[in-house]
């Protein structure tokens, strides 16, 4: 029976090169020409990587060794210097080296034993006791590495990899290390293959769907094998709804595919409103015994697209989508399982239903979150090629993710200058075809920006993708009429959290929805231009979050984004609240904290989806506004402090309210938790720092400096307030920003309790425990 083994723990670490001689002479030279390739350096078996030790003649070589966790990202512990490309986030990059010691008993001798590495950033070498396994190229795609043939059993292992960021594979932060999760997998030769179970489906009438499961067996023995594989259907409540089974011959050190179906009465439908998931659970037997399992989830929905929209079990649905990059403001390119849900609630909460995997490969987390929170994704690939390595990598997003409901489109690339040349039409239609026979029930696009009307790959897409250009979409429509169109990239405007002060030259955008140049335009006009047009199904806005990188100094990310990069909500949370959801709401923007500018007239925005606004500065009416469909209240207010509140209106009745009141001067901290977590030593706690006046009131402009500190054995894990602090974000402390700081806490296995304390000079500090 498989086992799996979480193989996270107990690595040894060291940042930077390590000089490896070259041989001057035939003997060392010889003896490394051979499978145990490595006998010097720190690939070797016997190199000394104890942290901290001292053994004579080995005193030198513990140096710079130091005991991590995985995922471990080793760039983002630095200050951001300006000397440094501002694409990758201002940081300096560099290469590393990882190394585990473990031992596995006699009993799995006849196993088949492999490595699943999620992701590496960027290219990893990876060697067992000196013999080289495998190289990856990418830092993004899953990779698995059979060591069965090399490992030890009667004595220790040493597993080390080398992770190189010389080549970067993208213009936003890039990272380093060993950012995804890594597992030892022990299983019989004989053995479902990784992603072997396809459960792809089709409704047969109203009441009655087909899964055609399709179980692809690995065979690494040297013996023919007879197996049968039985996969069952389990609703949530763990009912066994629908069971099959196939069975086939699996030749030598060969796969082999069993084919066998099953009819399914009356699911329960999958849609972005209720996420209905089933578990299929898939054992292999030889002989009647069970010699393996596998489980993977699927929801059964409908999508059809045509000319008059996208339609999910038959109801007609825009797609009001978000882009993004996986990084986490705190932590990196590390993002925690219940981070990763903790985001795309956030996004769900504004009315979100679709993510583009922008642009490439995400992590399982990630994935489960949008099938089980309910998006519609448009799953894109890394590297726009039809090498054999491209292929490979194309291959493993797609048999990874060919069963989440979440998923309606395959991505070939993003923005490839190749989009309108004939080498990009052959690349294509290459990548498009060996898509189509890993699965045919989704379709297939890609993000085209270069002159779209002039696109050569759209005859080999089921759809078209545009981004910006809004101003050529109907005449790429009158070229391609049968072929629905979407945005998969637009609305890239630039804003900064609660700044509320013209735009300056520090990196500060006014929190305010305008157009930053006639290709990135406002968030309005961009909906408004896609909503207008009955042939657009939707689209895919950037972005739902800052990410690190892509950015102007002294600013250390991307200012787009609904959401800043330490997770606070920006105008644009609510903007978009206002165009995607339908409870009456409205939202001031800004706060009305701006003592010592009486008189002077602030820009005052309220984002609504009520048809009327009436705004009031204590008590006093400043007047009454229409607001059209997509659009927002705006006034120009003199601030005299006190009380500013608005009021929206439907069919003439008061259906929401917002107030801003100005506050005293802060007296006090306060310290809010924001996410679930669980104790596992993998989940991380977030908990949300503001500065409160004598009354209790958060102060929206606070900017104390503020020291945080939690009881092992939790180890805080990051803080963060502004975009523009180059403060390491791994330090314990920060200068807080317009009254918010975000502090992450990972809790070790087991432990009781949480506790997080925050002081501050001249202020009341604050403390929190939470008892799990």
């Amino acid at each position: 029976m498989r086992e799996v083994v979480d193989f996270n723990y107990d690595w040894r670490f060291y940042k930077g090169d390590i000089d490896i001689p070259r041989p001057y002479e035939k003997g060392p030279t010889y003896t490394q020409s051979k499978t145990e390739r490595k006998l010097i350096g720190p690939a070797a078996y016997h190199y000394f990587d104890e942290p901290d030790a001292f053994y004579p003649g080995c005193e030198h070589r513990s140096i710079g060794w130091k005991k991590v966790d995985l995922p471990h990202d080793f760039i983002i512990d630095q200050e951001n210097k300006e000397q440094e490309n501002n694409a990758h986030g201002y940081f300096t990059y560099c290469n590393a080296w990882y190394r585990t010691h473990f031992t596995l008993p006699e009993e799995y001798s006849d196993k088949r034993i492999t490595l699943i590495f999620e992701g590496v950033a960027s290219a990893a070498t990876v060697y067992l006791n000196g013999c080289l396994m495998a190289h990856n190229f990418s830092a993004y795609n899953t990779f698995e590495v059979d060591i069965s043939d090399n490992v030890y059993f009667d004595k220790e292992n040493i597993l080390a990899v080398y992770v190189s960021t010389d080549e970067f594979e993208g213009w936003w932060y890039q990272g380093g290390g060993i950012y995804r999760n890594v597992t030892l997998n022990i299983s019989d030769p004989v053995a479902i293959d990784l992603w072997g179970v396809y459960a792809p489906y089709k409704k047969l009438d109203d009441n009655t769907w087909q899964i055609d499961f399709e179980t692809t067996v690995l065979n690494t023995s040297y013996e023919d094998a007879v197996v049968m594989a039985n996969s069952q259907l389990v609703d949530k409540e763990g009912n066994v709804v629908a069971s099959t089974s196939g069975k086939g011959e699996v030749s030598p050190r060969d796969k082999s595919t069993l084919k066998y179906s099953a009819k399914v009465k009356s699911p329960l439908l999958w849609s972005p409103d209720t996420p209905n998931l089933y578990t299929v659970v898939t054992k292999l037997y030889i002989n009647g015994e069970e010699i393996d399992n596998n489980t993977t989830r699927i929801g059964f929905r409908t999508v059809e697209i045509t000319a008059e929209g996208l339609f999910i079990n038959g109801e007609k649905t825009i797609i009001k989508g978000m882009c993004g990059h996986q990084d986490f403001g705190l932590m990196g390119l590390v993002t925690p399982r219940n981070i990763a849900f903790y985001k795309m609630k956030l996004l769900k909460e504004m009315g979100a239903n679709g993510y583009r995997t922008s642009h490439y490969q995400y992590s399982a987390d990630y994935m489960d979150a949008f099938d089980e929170l309910g998006f519609l994704v448009m799953d894109e690939a890394r590297w726009f090629e039809s090498t054999k390595e491209g292929i490979e990598q194309l291959e493993g997003l797609i048999k990874r993710d060919r069963n989440r409901p979440s998923v309606i489109f395959w991505s070939t690339g993003n923005e490839e200058p190749y989009h309108v040349t004939d080498v990009g039409r052959r690349i294509h239609k290459a990548l498009a075809h060996h898509i189509r026979k890993l699965d045919n029930t989704r379709l297939i696009t890609a993000a085209v920006d270069r002159t779209p009307d002039t696109c050569t790959i759209y005859d080999d897409c089921d759809i078209v993708g545009i981004n910006y250009n809004l101003n050529i979409y109907d005449k790429v429509h009158e070229t391609y009429p049968e072929k629905p169109l979407f945005a998969s990239e637009c609305g890239a405007a630039t804003t900064t959290r609660d700044w509320h002060y013209p735009t300056n030259t520090n990196a500060r955008n006014r929190d305010e929805d305008v157009d930053v140049n006639s290709w990135f335009l406002c968030h309005e006009t961009t909906w408004r231009h896609l909503m207008e047009r009955p042939y657009v199904i939707g689209g895919y806005i950037w972005d739902g979050f800052e990410h690190r990188g892509e950015a102007i100094w002294p600013a250390v990310c991307s200012r787009s984004g609904a959401v800043d990069v330490f997770l606070q909500k920006k105008g644009g949370f609510y903007q978009f609240k206002s165009f995607w959801t339908k409870e009456p709401m409205v939202h001031i923007v800004p706060h009305w904290n701006f003592n010592g500018m009486e008189g002077t007239e602030i820009q005052v925005t309220v984002y609504t989806n009520c048809q009327q606004l009436e705004l009031f500065l204590n008590g006093k009416r400043l007047g009454v506004q229409a607001v059209p469909k997509f659009g927002r209240g705006s006034w120009q207010v003199p601030f005299e402090s006190g009380c500013l509140e608005v009021k929206g209106y439907i069919d003439g009745c008061v259906v929401a309210t917002h107030s801003r009141t100005t506050t005293g001067k802060a007296v006090g901290l306060k310290l809010t938790p924001l996410n679930d977590f669980e104790i596992n030593g993998r989940d991380v706690a977030l908990f949300l720092c503001e500065a409160v006046d004598e009354l209790g009131n958060t102060v929206p402009d606070a900017a104390p400096f503020v020291e945080f500190t939690t009881g092992v054995p939790a180890v805080i894990v990051g803080t963060g307030s502004d975009n523009i602090d180059h403060t390491p974000v791994t330090l314990p402390y920060r200068k807080m920003y317009m009254g918010k700081i975000l502090v992450g806490i990972r809790p070790a296995e087991g432990q009781a309790s949480v506790e997080l304390y925050a002081t501050a000079d001249g202020l009341q500090g604050a403390h929190i425990k939470i008892n799990k």
